[in-house]
């Protein structure tokens, strides 16, 4: 699940950043593609109204022999809206990756293991969520963990104070399905929207996930941090471009 309904208005341009060039004919798109299909049945992506005819040319070939399928968000209403929007499209799985449509410098190594991991812990059916974490001198969002469970999830783009030095997520999680989404209905409930963004956003919804009984919560180390940029300015753009020129 490739959650991508957002615009690059940050970037001064008025396209969809999954579909923002990494090198001639190479998009984020189909990195982010490369990434997941050696560990997916199925890729499905969330896009805009504007987006989905470019999408849709975009992504022609694989659409067609089936191995994508694409919705559309119809208001900008956040990345939880947008997963659990689609959630006729995985509820049938067993689990579900979520990638964020701007996360052109995740590792192979770090697709692979999120997997595995995550195979592993569930493996004797017991629901869980998986989440790679890497320390960052300065991060965007920060995860308050103990030994066994996930407390909170600090976002400064909501206004919270994250600490130098905190856990921030690489942008793809792991989720078993089994009772999702009941969970986030119940989550709605009494859910705070952001206090910059107005959203019920998709990460404090991750602590409630580690109170349920029988939900497990493993995270999987990363050690660079720069798997945790996403596409959000020109000079992130440029890294993501010379990166995959460098690979």
């Amino acid at each position: 699940m490739i959650p991508a309904a957002g615009r690059g208005t940050r970037l001064g341009l008025d396209t969809p950043k999954i579909m923002l060039e990494l090198a001639d004919g190479i998009t984020v798109w189909h990195q982010l593609n490369r990434r997941l299909r050696p560990w997916v049945e199925h890729v499905h992506v969330v896009v805009s109204p504007a987006g989905e005819a470019p999408f849709r040319d975009l992504a022609a070939d694989e659409i067609r022999c089936g191995a994508v399928s694409v919705s559309v968000q119809d208001e900008p209403r956040g990345m939880g809206d947008a997963i659990f929007g689609a959630c006729w499209h995985w509820a049938t799985y067993d689990a579900i990756v979520v990638v964020w449509g701007d996360q052109a410098n995740l590792s192979p190594k770090t697709m692979r293991e999120i997997v595995c991991v995550h195979r592993q812990a569930t493996s004797a059916g017991q629901p869980g969520l998986t989440i790679p974490l890497v320390p960052m001198p300065d991060p965007y969002v920060e995860y308050e963990l103990t030994s066994a469970k996930l407390l909170r999830v600090w976002m400064s783009r909501e206004g919270d104070e994250c600490r130098p030095g905190g856990l921030s997520d690489v942008g793809v999680f792991c989720l078993s399905t089994n009772g999702l989404v009941s969970i986030w209905k119940r989550y709605l409930l009494d859910a705070d929207v952001g206090a910059t963004t107005g959203e019920v956003n998709f990460l404090p919804f991750l602590p409630v996930l580690s109170r349920v009984p029988g939900w497990r919560v493993t995270v999987v180390p990363v050690v660079d941090p720069d798997q945790a940029r996403g596409i959000n300015t020109e000079s992130d753009l440029e890294f993501a471009r010379q990166a995959f020129r460098d690979a």
